[in-house]
């Protein structure tokens, strides 16, 4: 059974037991979470049986066990306008989670 969720404005595929990366949600570690917004579900794993949503899939959830919350790579913005002496030099460090997902409920 694998399912596609919406997380952050982003989707992603998963399956039990599958790890992964989403925008910071607020929990503590090792605390459960309910994605609720399921935009495709399969019931078996070829994908024959499909179940898609209007926009959402009606009473069928995720739930995941938060892992830990980190930073990701550091990306450095740069602004520059030449002849002007104008410069500006930031940084940014994206806060992440890392769920596992424990169930998938229809």
């Amino acid at each position: 059974m694998w399912a596609v969720i919406e997380t952050g404005g982003k989707q992603a595929l998963v399956k039990k037991g599958d790890q992964l990366l989403v925008e910071k949600i607020g929990g503590e570690k090792g605390s459960n979470i309910t994605f609720d917004s399921v935009l495709l579900l399969s019931k078996d794993e070829t994908g024959k049986d499909l179940v898609v949503g209007n926009p959402q899939v009606k009473d069928a959830k995720v739930n995941a066990k938060i892992l830990e919350t980190g930073k990701g790579k550091k990306v450095t913005v740069l602004k520059y306008k030449p002849k002007k002496r104008y410069r500006v030099k930031k940084g940014h460090r994206q806060t992440h989670t890392k769920v596992e997902i424990t169930d998938i409920l229809i």
